[in-house]
């Protein structure tokens, strides 16, 4: 059996603080998989510039002129960690016979990618990093983290418990993945609805090498809540329920009030009725909201813009074709 070709795709923004540290790693990575028999000497490391604004690509583009090993894509602009990451995979999916997506600051143990490469060979098209604890978290993002993958199971969301965006993927699962035209990407969503054999990895997550986190807590607020509206529509039933039970809450004052009105009593309360005015308020804006979000992301597919352009590479013979309709 021929060794497969591995490309390890990397999104990158603003990572030249630690890019010159985890880039040896990287190739070492890969070497030592090819001198073991289990992928080919034609696999790579492909880094994805994500519109960086520092020195990230003009390190890139050194590591590419240094060493054949290092391969770059560079994105027009800024498209987010999940488009960058798209980008790059379907980039190595007409070059590779499997990709290991991974970010970039060290913090995922690249020695799991040596059985992430035994599951392949044992016949697996996706191989899920998973968590097997969360030490190195503080308490607040331990807790926070754990509980949206709670909430997404609680809705319907068919996602890995504590697997980010670590995982193996085989060509056919990237040809799968290809079919998937969503333009608001929640690829953590997306893979295992693609199908296929897979199974998990477990392995302990260290601290960042160098630099700085770029997902702050209003970002991952952001995304956990752009996850929760791609993958389910649960909000909206909820929604529907909520309503229900507060009318049914109305009508059955209503029928106090009449009540109390008829046998003679006083109906006295500005301030319960005020309090039920401003409740009432706040439940409806509160639902506009979550409504609001669902109508924005119809929006954004209906327009179909591309997921990401790429505007450079560091590839011998250019970009490989990209079909325009998978890049949205």
């Amino acid at each position: 059996m021929t060794p497969p070709i591995l490309y390890i795709v990397i999104p990158c923004y603003n990572e030249q603080a630690v890019l010159p540290m985890t880039a040896p790693l990287f190739r070492q990575k890969v070497l030592d998989l090819a001198g073991a028999g289990k992928v080919s000497a034609d696999s790579r490391v492909l880094f994805v510039n994500d519109g960086s604004k520092d020195d990230t690509w003009s390190i890139i583009r050194s590591l590419a002129a240094s060493d054949p090993v290092y391969e770059g894509v560079c994105l027009s602009r800024n498209q987010g960690h999940q488009n960058a990451l798209l980008a790059g995979l379907m980039t190595a999916r007409s070059r590779a016979d499997i990709t290991i997506s991974i970010d970039c600051d060290g913090q995922d143990d690249i020695n799991a990618m040596d059985k992430m490469v035994d599951e392949y060979l044992a016949g697996m098209d996706v191989v899920y990093g998973v968590r097997s604890k969360r030490e190195t978290d503080t308490w607040f993002k331990r807790t926070t983290a754990q509980g949206f993958y709670k909430v997404m199971s609680a809705l319907g969301a068919d996602t890995v418990y504590n697997h980010a965006d670590y995982r193996l993927l085989s060509r056919r699962a990237l040809d799968g993945l290809a079919q998937f035209r969503e333009v608001n990407l929640f690829l953590r969503g997306l893979v295992p609805l693609v199908g296929f054999r897979s199974s998990s990895v477990y392995y302990e997550r260290h601290e960042r090498l160098a630099g700085e986190s770029h997902y702050p807590l209003k970002k991952m607020l952001s995304f956990a809540f752009d996850g929760i509206t791609s993958l389910s529509v649960k909000p909206i039933r909820l929604i529907t329920a909520l309503g229900f039970l507060i009318s049914l809450c109305s009508f059955i004052g209503i029928v106090w009030v009449l009540l109390t009105k008829l046998f003679g009593a006083a109906v006295s309360g500005w301030a319960s009725m005020t309090c039920a005015i401003f409740f009432m308020g706040g439940v409806q804006l509160l639902c506009l909201g979550v409504i609001g979000e669902y109508i924005g992301k119809i929006y954004n597919e209906t327009k179909a813009r591309p997921r990401f352009i790429i505007s450079e590479t560091t590839f011998a013979d250019g970009p490989a074709p990209v079909d325009h309709a998978q890049e949205r």
